[in-house]
């Protein structure tokens, strides 16, 4: 049976401790803590039975501890701020100052509340931080981008591709883009019409180009569209993409793909591309398995290039 109940706001706990009479020691209710989105609780007793996780979960608290009379003469008793593991109940017992008899108030102010994970490691509070913070603002950022995109909001740029128009921001493409910063500064027919082509890519291409630029991105549209991304990455001078690409480019080489993807990496200087390129034909033995392709590469390809497939040959 509990002594006293306890009263919880944000991250404040208070009891009200109506008699203290002769006893050594006062039991609490429990008060519950949400520890993230999913509301998953953890109980937690005060004052002689302890703020406790478990055993696998211990919890590291920090907090201060304010007790006062309620009395005419109001006397206060503010704690040094305490860190503490908390195991057992008796790691969370709080000593009182004899002299705060029959009516006084205990408040104990929690800082933060740290979960140790199950597999070891660093504890994590179970309060927002200001990474969880900068992930929740970085998502509503990318939803408002999501829309400003697709509903055209306050768009102030006309995109020609080759078969079909969008609208977009220059501020969006300006400062992910050095080229295209430069053209809307310099450009003085781009400035005056709002207007850029790119008809060396496809309205859905384009789109999918667009969308990276917003951070709006789909996976299977990054995909689909790779080459033309890649194309778009280096000239409008996007490292990002342009690294992104050569990195997915790099994950399904096989016989069918490998000499296009080996001109791509020659054209657009990919060396970690061209590299991967050459290995899959000579040091796995592919080169035998596109020996009817291989000659057309090599009617079309260019001269050092060539050479250096030569140079690879003669090391294998």
């Amino acid at each position: 049976m509990v002594d006293s109940k306890v009263v919880t706001i944000a991250r404040l706990a208070q009891w009200r401790i109506e008699n203290f009479g002769p006893c050594s020691y006062k039991k609490s209710d429990p008060f519950k803590a949400l520890v993230n989105r999913e509301e998953q609780a953890l109980v937690y007793s005060f004052v002689s039975r302890a703020i406790t996780g478990s055993k696998e979960h211990p919890t590291i608290a920090r907090f201060i501890l304010r007790v006062s009379n309620t009395g005419s003469s109001r006397k206060f008793y503010i704690s040094p701020v305490h860190e503490r593991l908390l195991r057992t109940c008796d790691d969370f017992v709080w000593p009182v100052d004899s002299t705060f008899l029959g009516h006084f108030i205990i408040d104990v102010e929690f800082l933060d509340l740290k979960i140790s994970p199950l597999n070891g490691g660093e504890a994590n509070s179970i309060w927002p931080c200001n990474g969880k913070l900068q992930s929740v603002a970085a998502q509503s950022c990318l939803q408002c981008l999501a829309r400003m995109l697709d509903e055209t909001i306050h768009a102030d740029l006309t995109v020609n591709t080759a078969d079909g128009t969008l609208r977009a921001h220059k501020a969006i493409l300006s400062s992910s883009s050095p080229v295209f910063q430069s053209i809307f500064h310099d450009n003085l027919k781009e400035k005056e019409s709002s207007t850029i082509h790119i008809e060396d890519m496809s309205l859905e291409a384009c789109m999918a180009f667009l969308s990276y630029l917003y951070g709006t991105i789909k996976q299977e549209d990054f995909w689909k569209h790779r080459l033309s991304l890649l194309g778009a990455a280096n000239k409008y001078d996007i490292a990002g993409l342009k690294d992104t690409c050569e990195e997915s480019l790099m994950e399904d080489l096989n016989s069918e793909n490998v000499l296009e993807r080996l001109q791509e990496a020659w054209l657009y200087r990919l060396n970690k591309l061209k590299k991967g390129c050459l290995m899959y034909l000579f040091d796995f033995g592919k080169i035998y398995d596109v020996r009817n392709e291989i000659n057309n590469l090599f009617r079309h390809a260019d001269r050092e290039l060539m050479v250096e497939m030569f140079q690879e040959m003669l090391i294998v």
